[in-house]
């Protein structure tokens, strides 16, 4: 029998004017939102770049959008088999599995942002084209540095302070690197401080157990446990998202369709350069929703 996966997309994939189109269909959902959040959703997805792109606002638009799009599929009868998602994408795959509600989500989001928007020390980095045993050996050997996000054979990305960053760049020859626009060293031992803080929010929160096994950033082993999911979630503003391990096991797993539910189609372009056999679709649009 094969399977569908839904996938969601974490801060990087917002796009201005998106979610605009669901207004109308979902104005009770963003209304909730805007009072959770004390400003408006719709408009911050209506603002410039440079403001969308801002974590604080970002992650929690993201959330939203995502939410809502997921909502609306499974109004249509639409289910998934199993769930991951990207850094900020995992909370809206927790949620898409039930493990929390809406509200719960959007002020573990909300709080989640507004730390990681506040450790402004380090920086980040993508990588293309690479040797990964140099890169490994390199890594290991440069302190302050750490593999953040493990997306795909031919591309990662880099987390630590500017220095260790540079000389990893320096020394391992890549086809491309682009230093990331993004506030501070995230998935690495940097954001501590932060996640130490929010460990402690986390930790008051209940989880339920997820209608269909979820894949997490930090441990791809598909799990429907709340203490475990929490657990991992716990880990993932320090660890690495190993986004290419969740992408090997699908096929291992019977998946044959990926649905990419939010904007965008980063990680559709992930996983196709890593498992061309797998159907991928993109949900980011109410026109999208309608045609599934």
């Amino acid at each position: 029998m094969t399977k569908t996966v839904w996938v969601f997309p974490g801060q990087g994939s917002q796009a201005v004017g998106m979610g605009s189109d669901l207004a109308e269909t979902a104005k009770e959902k963003f209304a909730e939102a805007d009072e959770i959040l004390g400003w408006s959703v719709l408009d911050h997805c209506q603002s410039d770049e440079s403001t969308l792109a801002n974590t604080q606002y970002s992650q929690p638009c993201l959330y939203v959008v995502e939410c809502v799009l997921a909502d609306l599929l499974k109004e249509k009868g639409v289910q998934p088999d199993m769930v991951a998602g990207h850094s900020l994408g995992e909370y809206s795959a927790l949620y898409a599995a039930g493990v929390f509600d809406f509200a719960t989500g959007l002020c573990l989001v909300k709080r989640r942002a507004e730390l990681m928007a506040q450790a402004a020390d380090g920086t980040m980095a993508a990588l293309m084209g690479f040797n990964r045993d140099e890169l490994d050996e390199t890594l290991i050997a440069t302190d302050g540095v750490v593999l953040a996000n493990d997306n795909n054979p031919g591309q990662v990305v880099i987390s630590g302070t500017p220095d260790a960053v540079d000389a990893v760049i320096a020394s391992v020859k890549v086809k491309r690197a682009v230093k990331l626009n993004v506030g501070g060293a995230f998935h690495s031992p940097l954001m501590a401080p932060a996640a130490n803080e929010f460990d402690q929010i986390l930790a008051s929160v209940s989880f339920k157990a997820a209608t269909v096994p979820v894949l997490s950033n930090v441990d791809p082993t598909p799990s429907t446990d709340a203490d475990v999911l929490k657990q991992r979630l716990m880990q993932q503003m320090t660890g690495s998202v190993r986004w290419r391990e969740i992408s090997l096991s699908l096929p291992e797993r019977n998946i044959d369709t990926v649905v990419e539910v939010g904007p965008g189609k980063v990680l559709a372009g992930l996983i196709k350069r890593t498992c061309r056999s797998l159907t991928l679709k993109n949900v980011s649009t109410l026109e999208q929703v309608e045609s599934v």
